[in-house]
């Protein structure tokens, strides 16, 4: 972040709004994620879910640490005008973005479960077509 930055409204911002051109706005800062999408931990359909908005609420609550924010000067490129406004106001991230909260153990948990799961109903269905065949024979 040198000297040089850049001053945008959150009009000018709104503009990058997809995979080919992503930005958003963290604490009055704008990003350009854009090569970022790809590499998102949480996956792309979180940063374009946010893409031309101002995702400093999300950011904040999806308990970002520090490695996270060393990264956003990576993709700075410049500060948002604090007189302007978003367009349309009070315009709110979809709330399928909830999931950012959610603790990754739950994964872990319901593959785990899945996993045990498995041999039993391969066994079933094979029993069953085993049950089926004879019988139609």
């Amino acid at each position: 972040m040198g000297a040089n930055h850049k001053i945008f409204s959150h009009d000018e911002v709104s503009v990058h709004n997809n995979s080919s051109d992503c930005w958003i706005i963290i604490n009055a800062k704008a990003y350009d994620v854009t090569n970022f999408l790809s590499e998102h931990p949480g996956g792309d359909d979180v940063l374009l879910a946010a893409a031309g908005k101002d995702a400093s609420e999300e950011f904040e609550n999806a308990g970002h640490g520090s490695a996270a924010r060393l990264m956003l000067d990576e993709y700075y490129v410049g500060e948002i005008d604090p007189s302007s406004s978003p367009t349309p106001p009070n315009a709110k991230i979809p709330a399928s973005t909830a999931y950012l909260n959610k603790d990754p153990k739950d994964d872990k948990e319901s593959s785990s479960f899945l996993l045990k799961l498995l041999p039993f109903l391969l066994i079933l269905g094979l029993a069953f077509g085993i049950h089926f065949y004879t019988k139609s024979n």
